[in-house]
């Protein structure tokens, strides 16, 4: 229940976790599934809160974490009521998709400390052909780590397929997230960065 495993998500735990110890500071993890983001996150971390809509999913990070100092929340995004506190840093791994892509990084963004920062690893739809010929130029890579890292692609966590295409995303995050930086990653999966500053920086 509370073993260590890789898979096209976890891929890029290291990224975050790096983020948050330039902080040092307070997180909250949107869409913890079992908690094995959370507890990677606490050492690095003042303090570490992990939302989910799925209730087997928060008893299973319940049993991750029960030696670490995680404050578990069963309930959805836009009904979480953070009381005031604001965060150094705010994540979405495979969960942004689930959610109303707008409404919920216009409220991530109303929840950062102006040198906080918003990091999603996401999943975005193929739409055009610059989509089809990346997620195939990535398949050779893809097979290659999921067999050296001998993958769990299947946790036991609610899954979707994502609407919208990466351009989308972008004009989308654009709009909320004026700055932010969007690149594709591989196993079929994008890398967004925003923080107040980067307002300044793309004025």
């Amino acid at each position: 229940m509370t073993r260590e495993y890789w898979n096209h998500n976890t891929a890029y735990h290291p990224w975050l976790v790096d983020i948050a110890a330039r902080h040092r500071g307070d997180v909250l993890d949107v869409g913890c599934g079992d908690g094995l983001l959370a507890q990677r996150l606490a050492p690095v971390s003042r303090s570490v809160t992990a939302i989910d809509p799925d209730r087997e999913a928060i008893h299973r990070a319940g049993i991750r974490l029960s030696d670490d100092d995680v404050t578990l929340a069963h309930t959805t995004f836009d009904r979480y009521d953070p009381a005031g506190r604001r965060f150094d840093l705010i994540t979405f791994v495979a969960s942004l998709h689930h959610m109303d892509l707008h409404a919920s990084l216009a409220k991530a963004r109303s929840m950062l400390r102006p040198s906080g920062e918003i990091a999603v690893v996401g999943l975005s739809a193929n739409r055009s052909v610059t989509d089809y010929l990346w997620a195939l130029l990535c398949l050779p890579v893809v097979r290659l780590g999921s067999w050296w890292h001998g993958e769990t692609p299947d946790i036991g966590v609610r899954v979707a397929d994502p609407d919208h295409s990466l351009d989308e995303i972008r004009r989308g995050a654009d709009a909320v997230l004026p700055g932010a930086t969007i690149r594709r990653a591989l196993y079929y999966r994008y890398l967004l960065r925003w923080s107040p500053r980067s307002i300044h920086s793309s004025s």
